[in-house]
């Protein structure tokens, strides 16, 4: 105990910080006993480069990614006695040539990415999760009318289903094992309520019970705290919603540097408690393949997580 299943460096992400190296250590030293390194996949238009990527040429990201796999492989090597390391990546669906073109380099990728963290950070081709402003573009774009505010609710439903689609359409393709940040779509809404919203409240159901059908991790990501969130991702509702289908969960901080490293872990059981989250599974290596055909399963985390001294320890640093 703990466990993290999602995360990333400034060594291989530009938004993030710290090397690879740096992450891993961290991780060592507070005591996880697993840890999923997994950058984003290369994106493949210049148009969805970040600022902070201006300047990059599309063959150097592919080449980082690449660079990245090497590095993490030679981690879970060098550090294999002190922390187990699970290779994998983290989705993005911007547009079909995303999913196109992931499909082709996982069978390039084939032996050296162990799982997938399936995530939406786009809607119409606009990230959702930059800045508000960014956001607010991403959501008018459904808009009918100049002002966008006559029909706010009628374009908030819109972006909403298009955000379940395309979460529904990378599960189907691909089989993610661990479904990543489930409702970021209203992380700078986080008072939103899903029940408000019947054609996104049964695509959410949809989604839940597909990803429990082919037995996907939801992960309980505590990277919400920190963006202004009293729960992690995902929000009470949908929690309700994945427990009454029998989902399961797994720990992310969705670290972006060794200064992120468990951030706001402390908050977790807490949460865990009040949502009724009793169990937490962790992915390990398998002699047999998933539905998605790579050879990692699911494994209950062994008893009563929530009084490990990981917690208390966690809630001291965030103390001092």
């Amino acid at each position: 105990m703990p466990q993290s299943h999602h995360s990333h460096s400034g060594q291989f992400c530009k938004h993030a910080a710290g090397t690879l190296e740096e992450v891993v250590l961290e991780a060592i030293r507070q005591g996880f006993d697993t840890f999923g390194l997994t950058e984003h996949v290369p994106r493949y238009r210049t148009e969805d480069l970040y600022p902070e990527e201006e300047g990059t040429s599309l063959n150097a990201l592919r080449s980082q990614f690449e660079d990245f796999l090497v590095e993490a492989h030679r981690l879970k090597i060098k550090y294999a006695a002190q922390i187990t390391l699970l290779v994998g990546l983290e989705t993005e669906f911007i547009t079909l040539t995303d999913t196109d073109r992931l499909e082709t380099s996982l069978q390039a990728w084939t032996d050296r990415i162990e799982y997938l963290v399936g995530s939406v950070h786009h809607v119409n081709a606009i990230p959702i999760d930059f800045d508000r402003e960014t956001f607010d573009k991403a959501l008018n774009s459904f808009s009918s009318t100049p002002d966008h505010r006559a029909d706010s609710y009628t374009t908030m439903g819109a972006f909403l289903n298009s955000y379940f689609d395309a979460q529904f359409e990378l599960m189907r393709r691909f089989r993610p094992e661990v479904i990543g940040h489930f409702d970021l779509c209203r992380l700078y809404n986080p008072s939103l309520r899903f029940a408000d919203y019947p054609d996104a409240l049964e695509r959410i159901r949809r989604n839940v019970h597909f990803a429990v059908e082919y037995d996907a991790l939801f992960e309980l990501n505590a990277a919400a705290f920190r963006k202004g969130w009293d729960s992690a991702y995902p929000g009470e509702d949908v929690v309700e919603i994945i427990l009454q289908a029998g989902g399961r969960f797994a720990l992310s901080d969705d670290s972006h540097g060794p200064h992120a490293v468990g951030l706001n872990y402390h908050r977790i059981p807490e949460y865990a408690r009040r949502v009724g989250i009793r169990e937490l599974w962790v992915l390990e290596r398998s002699d047999t393949t998933n539905a998605a055909g790579r050879a990692v399963t699911a494994r209950r985390v062994s008893g009563r997580w929530q009084e490990h001294p990981f917690w208390s320890e966690a809630k001291d640093r965030a103390e001092a």
